[in-house]
């Protein structure tokens, strides 16, 4: 894959968003179906991230450039990409958290 976003910062700096970033993005859409990305905003101890989330709840963040980037990462995935802070998050992300909380039944 092409070297699209630049590697780590100085010391000191935030991390931002890589080659294994992406690649991690990638393969994640790839391995699951359902996926949709939320970009969420840079913060005062992060950059922009970008959660993907598959149709089962199970879910991914890493660091991108900037919004633009994780729209057209979404794009160029065939995924639709909304802003997390507009529209939020779905509701079977949340399930998938709570079921991997809650302790095992012993039921198999």
């Amino acid at each position: 894959m092409a070297r699209l976003w630049r590697g780590r910062g100085r010391a000191g700096q935030q991390r931002r968003a890589d080659d294994a970033d992406l690649a991690h993005l990638v393969a994640f859409a790839e391995r699951h179906s359902g996926v949709e990305a939320f970009v969420e905003p840079p913060t005062a101890v992060t950059t922009t991230t970008v959660v993907f989330v598959a149709g089962t709840g199970e879910w991914t963040r890493r660091r991108v450039p900037d919004a633009r980037a994780a729209h057209a990462l979404a794009n160029r995935l065939g995924i639709p990409s909304y802003d997390a802070a507009v529209v939020g998050y779905p509701q079977r992300m949340r399930d998938w958290n709570a079921r991997q909380r809650s302790p095992r039944t012993g039921q198999d």
